[in-house]
Protein backbone atom coordinates (compact mmCIF):
# COMPACT_ATOMS: atom_id res chain seq x y z
CA UNK A 1 0.00 0.00 0.00
CA UNK A 2 1.23 3.42 -0.17
CA UNK A 3 0.20 6.65 1.48
CA UNK A 4 -0.51 9.78 -0.93
CA UNK A 5 -0.46 12.17 1.69
CA UNK A 6 0.67 12.84 5.00
CA UNK A 7 2.26 15.79 7.04
CA UNK A 8 5.43 13.77 8.58
CA UNK A 9 6.70 17.57 9.95
CA UNK A 10 3.13 17.56 11.98
CA UNK A 11 3.42 13.83 12.92
CA UNK A 12 4.25 12.15 16.10
CA UNK A 13 6.71 10.42 16.64
CA UNK A 14 10.22 11.28 14.69
CA UNK A 15 9.97 10.45 11.45
CA UNK A 16 12.26 7.68 11.20
CA UNK A 17 10.02 5.92 13.68
CA UNK A 18 6.51 6.89 11.54
CA UNK A 19 8.40 5.54 7.85
CA UNK A 20 9.48 2.07 10.03
CA UNK A 21 5.96 1.68 11.27
CA UNK A 22 4.36 1.96 8.05
CA UNK A 23 6.86 -0.32 6.04
CA UNK A 24 5.89 -3.00 8.95
CA UNK A 25 2.46 -2.20 7.87
CA UNK A 26 3.04 -2.80 4.95
CA UNK A 27 3.11 0.33 3.35
CA UNK A 28 6.34 0.94 0.71
CA UNK A 29 5.61 5.05 -0.43
CA UNK A 30 4.97 8.06 1.34
CA UNK A 31 4.09 11.52 0.19
CA UNK A 32 4.64 14.27 2.70
CA UNK A 33 3.14 17.43 2.12
CA UNK A 34 4.89 20.67 2.61
CA UNK A 35 2.01 23.64 3.79
CA UNK A 36 4.31 27.04 2.77
CA UNK A 37 8.06 28.18 2.47
CA UNK A 38 8.23 27.35 5.87
CA UNK A 39 7.70 23.74 5.65
CA UNK A 40 8.36 22.96 2.15
CA UNK A 41 12.33 22.66 2.40
CA UNK A 42 11.88 20.20 5.40
CA UNK A 43 9.49 17.89 3.24
CA UNK A 44 12.04 17.96 0.25
CA UNK A 45 14.75 17.19 3.18
CA UNK A 46 12.45 14.46 4.63
CA UNK A 47 12.15 12.83 0.87
CA UNK A 48 15.92 12.91 -0.01
CA UNK A 49 17.05 11.41 3.57
CA UNK A 50 14.41 8.78 3.97
CA UNK A 51 14.21 5.59 1.18
CA UNK A 52 10.45 5.59 -0.03
CA UNK A 53 9.90 8.79 0.89
CA UNK A 54 8.60 12.00 -1.49
CA UNK A 55 7.40 15.26 -1.49
CA UNK A 56 4.59 17.85 -2.63
CA UNK A 57 5.61 21.42 -2.12
CA UNK A 58 2.81 24.62 -2.54
CA UNK A 59 1.36 26.82 -0.27
CA UNK A 60 -2.28 25.77 1.49
CA UNK A 61 -4.97 28.23 0.93
CA UNK A 62 -5.32 28.21 4.40
CA UNK A 63 -2.15 30.07 4.64
CA UNK A 64 -2.46 32.40 1.34
CA UNK A 65 -2.08 35.43 3.05
CA UNK A 66 0.36 37.34 1.57
CA UNK A 67 1.45 34.86 -1.22
CA UNK A 68 3.19 36.52 -4.14
CA UNK A 69 5.92 36.11 -7.06
CA UNK A 70 8.72 35.06 -4.40
CA UNK A 71 6.64 32.59 -3.25
CA UNK A 72 5.88 31.26 -6.36
CA UNK A 73 9.72 31.48 -7.16
CA UNK A 74 10.08 29.50 -4.05
CA UNK A 75 8.00 26.80 -4.90
CA UNK A 76 9.07 26.53 -8.92
CA UNK A 77 12.45 26.01 -7.77
CA UNK A 78 12.09 23.68 -5.38
CA UNK A 79 10.34 21.55 -8.18
CA UNK A 80 13.82 20.65 -9.67
CA UNK A 81 14.35 18.43 -7.23
CA UNK A 82 13.97 14.72 -8.21
CA UNK A 83 12.53 13.92 -4.69
CA UNK A 84 9.41 16.42 -5.39
CA UNK A 85 6.71 14.54 -6.98
CA UNK A 86 3.89 16.84 -7.10
CA UNK A 87 2.86 21.14 -6.35
CA UNK A 88 0.63 21.29 -3.35
CA UNK A 89 -1.43 21.25 -1.54
CA UNK A 90 -3.42 24.33 -2.98
CA UNK A 91 -7.44 24.97 -3.76
CA UNK A 92 -9.48 27.06 -1.72
CA UNK A 93 -11.02 26.38 1.51
CA UNK A 94 -13.59 28.61 2.14
CA UNK A 95 -14.91 26.34 5.67
CA UNK A 96 -12.26 28.81 7.51
CA UNK A 97 -11.67 32.32 7.64
CA UNK A 98 -7.77 31.99 7.77
CA UNK A 99 -6.78 33.53 4.75
CA UNK A 100 -8.85 35.67 2.05
CA UNK A 101 -10.79 34.11 -1.11
CA UNK A 102 -8.55 36.52 -2.96
CA UNK A 103 -5.40 35.54 -1.71
CA UNK A 104 -6.29 32.14 -2.31
CA UNK A 105 -7.17 32.31 -5.73
CA UNK A 106 -4.53 34.25 -6.49
CA UNK A 107 -2.35 31.20 -4.52
CA UNK A 108 -4.28 28.65 -6.62
CA UNK A 109 -3.87 29.85 -9.71
CA UNK A 110 0.04 30.66 -9.17
CA UNK A 111 0.09 26.72 -8.79
CA UNK A 112 -2.24 25.45 -11.35
CA UNK A 113 0.86 27.41 -13.50
CA UNK A 114 4.02 26.00 -11.49
CA UNK A 115 2.55 22.37 -11.99
CA UNK A 116 1.68 23.04 -15.57
CA UNK A 117 5.61 24.19 -16.35
CA UNK A 118 6.78 21.67 -13.79
CA UNK A 119 5.30 18.82 -15.39
CA UNK A 120 3.90 17.75 -12.14
CA UNK A 121 0.38 16.45 -10.41
CA UNK A 122 -1.50 19.31 -8.64
CA UNK A 123 -2.84 18.37 -4.86
CA UNK A 124 -6.49 20.33 -4.32
CA UNK A 125 -7.18 20.69 -0.86
CA UNK A 126 -11.03 21.65 -0.77
CA UNK A 127 -13.69 22.52 1.60
CA UNK A 128 -16.91 24.30 2.47
CA UNK A 129 -19.10 25.80 4.68
CA UNK A 130 -22.01 23.27 5.59
CA UNK A 131 -23.98 23.04 2.64
CA UNK A 132 -22.28 25.29 0.35
CA UNK A 133 -20.52 24.30 -2.92
CA UNK A 134 -19.02 27.14 -3.91
CA UNK A 135 -15.67 26.02 -3.19
CA UNK A 136 -15.90 23.09 -5.04
CA UNK A 137 -17.98 24.87 -8.28
CA UNK A 138 -15.33 27.28 -8.27
CA UNK A 139 -12.07 24.85 -7.85
CA UNK A 140 -13.32 23.01 -11.02
CA UNK A 141 -14.32 25.84 -13.00
CA UNK A 142 -11.18 27.24 -12.15
CA UNK A 143 -9.27 24.13 -13.20
CA UNK A 144 -11.19 23.54 -16.34
CA UNK A 145 -10.21 26.98 -17.70
CA UNK A 146 -6.48 26.91 -16.42
CA UNK A 147 -5.46 23.33 -15.73
CA UNK A 148 -5.32 22.20 -19.65
CA UNK A 149 -2.47 18.97 -19.17
CA UNK A 150 -2.03 18.86 -15.68
CA UNK A 151 -2.83 16.30 -13.51
CA UNK A 152 -5.02 16.93 -10.69
CA UNK A 153 -5.80 14.89 -7.58
CA UNK A 154 -8.10 16.09 -5.13
CA UNK A 155 -7.18 15.29 -2.09
CA UNK A 156 -9.14 13.94 1.04
CA UNK A 157 -12.66 13.47 -0.99
CA UNK A 158 -15.04 14.92 1.58
CA UNK A 159 -17.88 15.17 -1.31
CA UNK A 160 -20.80 13.13 -2.69
CA UNK A 161 -20.91 10.84 -5.44
CA UNK A 162 -22.04 13.89 -7.77
CA UNK A 163 -18.66 15.65 -7.43
CA UNK A 164 -16.43 12.44 -7.77
CA UNK A 165 -18.46 11.67 -11.25
CA UNK A 166 -17.40 15.29 -12.59
CA UNK A 167 -14.14 14.60 -11.27
CA UNK A 168 -14.12 11.43 -13.52
CA UNK A 169 -15.39 12.83 -16.16
CA UNK A 170 -12.05 15.56 -16.61
CA UNK A 171 -9.87 12.33 -15.75
CA UNK A 172 -9.16 13.36 -12.43
CA UNK A 173 -7.88 11.32 -9.22
CA UNK A 174 -10.00 11.00 -6.23
CA UNK A 175 -8.12 10.30 -2.87
CA UNK A 176 -9.86 9.17 0.38
CA UNK A 177 -8.66 9.65 3.84
CA UNK A 178 -9.75 8.08 7.64
CA UNK A 179 -13.23 10.20 7.33
CA UNK A 180 -13.92 7.57 4.92
CA UNK A 181 -14.24 5.26 7.37
CA UNK A 182 -16.60 7.36 9.92
CA UNK A 183 -20.10 6.04 10.90
CA UNK A 184 -21.66 8.88 9.57
CA UNK A 185 -19.91 9.22 6.21
CA UNK A 186 -22.46 8.00 3.91
CA UNK A 187 -21.45 10.45 0.99
CA UNK A 188 -18.22 9.81 0.92
CA UNK A 189 -18.66 6.22 0.92
CA UNK A 190 -20.90 6.64 -2.17
CA UNK A 191 -18.77 8.58 -3.87
CA UNK A 192 -15.78 6.18 -3.35
CA UNK A 193 -17.97 3.61 -5.13
CA UNK A 194 -18.64 5.59 -7.86
CA UNK A 195 -14.57 6.59 -8.97
CA UNK A 196 -13.10 4.61 -11.68
CA UNK A 197 -10.56 2.35 -10.46
CA UNK A 198 -8.09 3.75 -12.72
CA UNK A 199 -8.64 7.18 -10.80
CA UNK A 200 -8.58 6.08 -6.95
CA UNK A 201 -5.90 6.78 -4.52
CA UNK A 202 -5.75 6.87 -0.40
CA UNK A 203 -4.21 8.76 1.86
CA UNK A 204 -4.10 9.33 5.76
CA UNK A 205 -4.09 12.86 5.66
CA UNK A 206 -1.80 12.41 8.65
CA UNK A 207 -1.72 13.51 11.56
CA UNK A 208 -5.22 14.32 10.95
CA UNK A 209 -8.94 12.14 10.45
CA UNK A 210 -7.35 8.70 11.96
CA UNK A 211 -9.80 6.20 10.67
CA UNK A 212 -12.29 4.59 12.97
CA UNK A 213 -10.20 1.82 14.71
CA UNK A 214 -7.74 4.47 16.15
CA UNK A 215 -9.87 7.57 15.98
CA UNK A 216 -9.25 10.17 19.01
CA UNK A 217 -5.32 9.11 18.43
CA UNK A 218 -2.92 11.36 15.97
CA UNK A 219 -2.74 9.73 13.10
CA UNK A 220 0.29 8.11 10.72
CA UNK A 221 1.06 6.58 7.25
CA UNK A 222 0.40 3.49 8.73
CA UNK A 223 -2.83 3.64 9.55
CA UNK A 224 -3.33 4.29 5.63
CA UNK A 225 -4.31 0.43 5.45
CA UNK A 226 -7.26 0.66 7.87
CA UNK A 227 -8.45 3.41 5.42
CA UNK A 228 -7.33 1.24 2.50
CA UNK A 229 -9.22 -1.84 4.06
CA UNK A 230 -12.74 0.05 4.49
CA UNK A 231 -12.31 1.78 0.94
CA UNK A 232 -11.71 -2.21 -0.35
CA UNK A 233 -15.54 -3.14 1.20
CA UNK A 234 -17.18 -0.01 -0.24
CA UNK A 235 -15.92 -1.01 -3.67
CA UNK A 236 -16.80 -4.92 -3.14
CA UNK A 237 -12.89 -5.90 -3.82
CA UNK A 238 -10.48 -8.38 -1.90
CA UNK A 239 -7.84 -5.85 -0.10
CA UNK A 240 -5.22 -7.42 -2.07
CA UNK A 241 -6.87 -6.21 -5.62
CA UNK A 242 -7.40 -2.53 -4.12
CA UNK A 243 -3.79 -2.34 -3.20
CA UNK A 244 -2.39 -3.70 -6.86
CA UNK A 245 -5.20 -0.92 -8.14
CA UNK A 246 -3.89 1.77 -5.56
CA UNK A 247 -0.04 1.19 -5.92
CA UNK A 248 -0.43 1.52 -9.86
CA UNK A 249 -2.64 4.61 -9.83
CA UNK A 250 0.12 6.56 -7.38
CA UNK A 251 3.28 5.35 -9.48
CA UNK A 252 1.35 6.68 -12.79
CA UNK A 253 0.32 10.17 -11.40
CA UNK A 254 3.13 10.70 -8.68
CA UNK A 255 6.13 9.44 -10.93
CA UNK A 256 7.25 7.17 -8.36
Amino acid sequence: MVDTHAHLGLCEPAEVELIASAREAGVGRILTVGLGEDSNPEVVRQAAENEGVFAAVGRHPNGAGGFDDAAADAIEELCAEPVVAAVGETGLDFYRDRAEPDDQRRAFAAQIGIARRAGKPLVIHLRDRDGSEQAFSEAFDTLAKEGEGVAVILHCFSAGPRWAERAAERGWYCSFAGNLTYPRADEIREAAAVVPEERLLVETDSPFLSPQPVRGKPNQPANVVATAERLAEVRGVPYGDLERIVEANAARVLGW
